[in-house]
């Protein structure tokens, strides 16, 4: 396990009850004493972008549920820093927020790959010392984010395939039911 840190995964355990973190995976963008916050990669929502924003339309690209605070707010995460202006560093090549005209008019022109954006309605957040009490819980797994978990695994395989980078006891946690109590 790793500290807390912009560009941490926090992997949900396997017996998480909390239905906005159900066998998630949430990239941390920020961890400060004085609180913490980041996205759920893996929980894709119904609607599409040109659906949440009219400007867009024609861009059916898929928006995920970046978790339950602000959920009237667009966030991004990409790999655009020279292109997206204001865009701040999550780690290496994960880069979130920036510029929003900018982004539109990338996506308007076809000059991004689609591969290399994701966007989210709300994020998850933590205040002080929240996070650390379900660390120590045990509530979450911690590992370094990398380009592939964050941009080109599918939503679905996210948090099985963040627990492998862990080996180990850990990889087995993937085959344990939601609830143990109906195996």
């Amino acid at each position: 396990m790793i500290d807390p840190a912009a560009g941490v995964l926090l992997i949900a355990d396997p017996f998480l009850k909390d239905p906005n973190f159900l066998r998630t995976v949430v990239l941390l963008c920020e961890h400060k004493e004085a609180g913490s916050f980041g996205f759920v990669l893996n929980k894709q929502i119904e609607q599409t972008l040109d659906e949440l924003i009219s400007d867009l339309e024609g861009h059916r690209l898929p928006v995920y549920y970046g978790g339950p605070v602000q959920m009237d707010t667009i966030h991004f995460l990409h790999q655009y820093p020279d292109l997206i202006p204001e865009s701040v560093k999550v780690s290496d090549g994960i880069f979130w927020g920036g510029n929003f005209e900018t982004v539109t008019a990338l996506l308007k022109s076809k000059i991004i790959d689609l591969d290399k954006i994701k966007f989210f309605i709300g994020y998850s957040g933590w205040g002080d010392g929240q996070l650390s009490g379900e660390l120590t819980e045990r509530s979450w797994l911690t590992v370094k984010a990398n380009q592939g978990l964050v941009f080109n695994t599918g939503f679905d395989e996210i948090w099985k395939n963040s627990l492998k980078t862990l080996g180990g006891e850990y990889e087995r946690m993937i085959n344990y039911p939601i609830d143990p109590q109906l195996n």
